[in-house]
């Protein structure tokens, strides 16, 4: 696989995999980069993030709060807000959809 054609996909997935991260826990910027590092495909750079989770707080979708760290300075974790655990749910809807459309094509060029 070429990489540019997992980059392009990646994209359009991120935003889905944090909103899913978050529903998991609350997290902070950082560890969100180390949870998609271990899932292949959704590797993601603090730059490529950070932006992100801006624009999520942006639109409501999530919510900071600031906590004391064991180690360093304290730490912005950012948790779901209802906003944003409907648009994931909306989110994960239409990936669902998509999939499911994309296996039944991938399925008939395959014949």
């Amino acid at each position: 696989m070429r990489a540019d054609h997992l980059t392009q996909l990646r994209k359009g997935a991120l935003e889905l995999a944090v909103l899913a991260l978050l529903d998991r826990a609350p997290s902070y910027g950082f560890e969100i980069v180390e949870g998609l590092a271990g899932l292949s495909g959704l590797e993601a750079t603090t730059g490529t993030i950070y932006p992100l989770l801006t624009r999520l707080k942006n639109s409501g979708l999530v919510g900071t709060t600031w906590r004391e760290s064991p180690k360093g300075p304290p730490r912005k974790y950012y948790t779901l807000s209802d906003a944003g655990r409907t648009e994931l749910a909306d989110q994960a809807a239409a990936w669902r959809q998509v999939v499911a459309a994309m296996d039944t094509l991938l399925r008939e060029e395959s014949r």
